[in-house]
C-alpha cells in the first residue's frame, strides 16, 4: 500500500450568504463522487496494464481517505503499486486543475492490492484463485462435470436450493466455475454462485514454509561443499619455515 496526501486551498475571506447556504447543504452524492474518481483513475490503471477493482471514499477526522484496489492475472507487486499511485496521484491533480476538487478539502489517497478476504465476484477473480479453497453459497446442486453429465444430473441441479459448500476451484471460465468436492468435480454458472470466500489454509501454509526451510539447507550444503573444495590457506596450516637453517647458510657463504 502507498498513500499520498493533499491539502486543499482554503480562502480566508467569509462567506457570502448564497456560499453559507450551498456549504450547510450536503456535499454531494457519494455515488457520484465514486463515478468521477473512477473515471479519472480507471483509464489510468488500465493502461499500466491492470485491472480497477474498488474505489471508495470515506472520511478520517477531517480529511477524506481515497482507498483504491487495483489487481492483475499475474498479481501486482510493490513496485508497480507505487508507480500507479503516482500515476493516478498525477491524473487527479491534473483533473481537479481542469474541473474542480474530485475530493472536497484534504484527502489521502491510499492504493493497494486486494487482500485475501476480498470476496470473489467477477470471473477474473474466480480464475485468479484457481487452486484455492473457496467457500460460497451456491444455488442447486451444480453440473458434474461435462464427461460425466447426464439428464437426471441435470434435473437434481434444478430441483436443489441454496446451500453452502466449500470446495477447492479446479478451473475457471467466464461463465462456469469448476469445484473439486471430496474427489468430485461439479460445476456452477456464476448466476447460480454469490460471492466467494477465499480460506485460508494453516496446513498449506506449514507445507510451503516447509518447501523454503528445505531449499535454504540445500543452498547452505552447496555453500559447504564449495568451501570444502578450496584450498586451505590460513596462516596456521602452511609449513613452518627453518629462519635457523635459513642463517647458517648465509654465514658460512660469507
Amino acid at each position: 500500500m502507498t498513500q499520498r496526501g493533499r491539502a486543499a486551498s482554503r480562502s480566508t475571506a467569509a462567506p457570502r450568504s448564497g456560499e453559507r447556504r450551498a456549504a450547510e447543504r450536503p456535499r454531494g452524492d457519494l455515488t457520484a463522487r465514486r463515478a468521477r474518481l473512477r473515471a479519472v483513475i480507471e483509464p489510468v490503471v488500465t493502461a499500466a496494464g491492470y485491472d480497477l477493482e474498488d474505489v471508495s471514499v470515506s472520511r478520517a477526522g477531517r480529511r477524506h481517505v481515497v482507498r483504491i484496489i487495483v489487481d492483475g492475472d499475474s498479481g501486482i507487486n510493490l513496485d508497480a503499486v507505487a508507480d500507479i499511485s503516482r500515476a493516478i496521484s498525477a491524473a487527479l491533480d491534473l483533473a481537479e486543475e481542469s474541473g474542480g476538487d474530485l475530493v472536497a478539502g484534504e484527502y489521502q489517497l491510499e492504493v493497494s492490492s486486494p487482500g485475501v478476504d476480498r470476496p470473489l465476484t467477477l470471473p477474473r477473480h474466480w480464475r485468479r484463485n484457481v487452486g484455492r479453497l473457496v467457500k460460497v453459497t451456491a444455488t442447486g446442486a451444480g453440473q458434474p462435470a461435462p464427461e460425466q453429465r447426464s439428464p437426471e444430473a441435470a434435473s437434481e441441479s434444478r430441483r436443489s436450493a441454496e446451500r453452502q459448500i466449500t470446495g477447492r476451484v479446479v478451473a475457471a471460465d467466464d461463465e462456469w466455475v469448476r469445484f473439486d468436492l471430496d474427489g468430485r468435480t461439479t460445476e456452477w454458472a456464476y448466476a447460480d454462485l454469490g460471492p466467494g470466500r477465499v480460506q485460508v489454509e494453516f496446513s498449506r501454509l506449514e507445507e510451503v514454509a516447509d518447501e523454503d526451510l528445505a531449499e535454504f539447507d540445500d543452498d547452505q550444503d552447496d555453500e559447504d561443499d564449495e568451501d570444502d573444495d578450496q584450498p586451505e590457506t590460513l596462516a596456521g596450516n602452511l609449513p613452518e619455515t627453518d629462519d635457523t637453517d635459513d642463517e647458517d647458510v648465509e654465514g658460512e657463504e660469507r
